[in-house]
């Protein structure tokens, strides 16, 4: 049965509420919220649009701090949550297409679906290119730019303008260009950068910081950020999805099943850990699943099982 659309708007709100005011959100946390991102387009949409409304709203009201006026937390929580419910509203009373003109002026929104490739070209001579499901909205304005990845991988060529700074928003963490090309990769246990050219600024607001230049490649969880060069080539190979391609160079069974994963149905599962510790080279079409679990079949002389929706590789 297809969700209600209110019934979407009301998860998505509730799902909000809980990632805005959870003290110790963590990464089963959001990839439990990943998962419900993906199941749907309209999830997406819904999650998205209440919560650049929740960022408009909160720049909307007088900020101050709570505990500098004698504000008890549980009213400021309270007062948040009227916020986004002030928000349903808005979009409840005014329609989609209203709020949205409303609480997005400036926003576009952008996404694949498993399997997508999208480039996105903007006045400025900047260009962004999608991989496989993934969502990104951008907010390009007269004395800034700035993008947030929501979700999925892409790659950033961004014409530098010290005037207007060009920032990328993942989670926590905020990617500044110094002029530069450099890839961002995000799921729900990381986020790793790396830099084809040029130089960035990387970190969470209030903790580490670190400036990459070409070859480097940062790594960063919740809690930590580490940097380490890797060979240009190993980069490329890296974004061979730009091609339409995947490179496996000494690459674990278990990883590039994974790398498949990311753009087919048809999903590869591994039986075993001892299998998927098997090591695999070549380069291969994205959508070709089955034709890489047939190469390891023949190569590593494994068994193969297809059942709907999968392929299970074995020993």
């Amino acid at each position: 049965m297809i969700p209600h659309a209110k019934d979407v708007k009301a998860q998505a709100a509730r799902r909000l509420v809980e990632r805005r005011l959870a003290e110790n959100w963590g990464t089963d946390d959001q990839a439990r919220l990943d998962t419900w991102l993906s199941e749907s387009p309209a999830n997406l949409i819904a999650y998205v649009r209440l919560e650049a409304a929740w960022s408009r709203t909160d720049r909307l009201v007088v900020l101050r701090d709570p505990a500098a006026d004698g504000e008890k937390p549980a009213r400021a929580s309270r007062t948040l949550i009227l916020q986004i419910a002030a928000v349903i509203g808005v979009v409840a009373v005014l329609g989609v297409s209203a709020a949205n003109a409303l609480l997005h002026r400036n926003e576009r929104v952008f996404s694949t679906p498993v399997g997508g490739h999208e480039t996105v070209a903007f006045s400025d001579g900047s260009k962004i290119e999608l991989n496989t499901n993934t969502s990104l909205r951008a907010e390009m304005t007269s004395t800034s730019r700035t993008i947030w990845l929501d979700r999925g991988e892409a790659y950033f060529q961004v014409k530098h303008d010290a005037a207007h700074p060009f920032t990328v928003m993942a989670g926590n963490q905020r990617i500044t260009d110094l002029g530069t090309k450099f890839l961002v990769r995000r799921d729900a246990a990381k986020l790793e950068v790396s830099l084809v050219d040029g130089s960035v600024r990387m970190g969470a607001e209030g903790r580490k910081q670190a400036v990459l230049t070409r070859g480097d490649v940062a790594v960063a969880t919740a809690n930590s950020l580490s940097v380490r060069k890797a060979p240009m080539q190993a980069i490329s190979n890296r974004m061979s999805w730009r091609r339409g391609q995947l490179v496996f160079k000494h690459t674990t069974l278990a990883e590039a099943a994974a790398e498949f994963n990311r753009y087919n149905q048809m999903k590869l599962v591994i039986a075993d850990d001892a299998t998927g510790q098997l090591k695999i080279y070549g380069t291969f079409r994205v959508q070709d699943a089955a034709l890489f679990a047939r190469v390891a079949q023949d190569v590593l002389g494994l068994r193969l099982e297809t059942d709907p929706g999968e392929i299970v590789i074995s020993r």
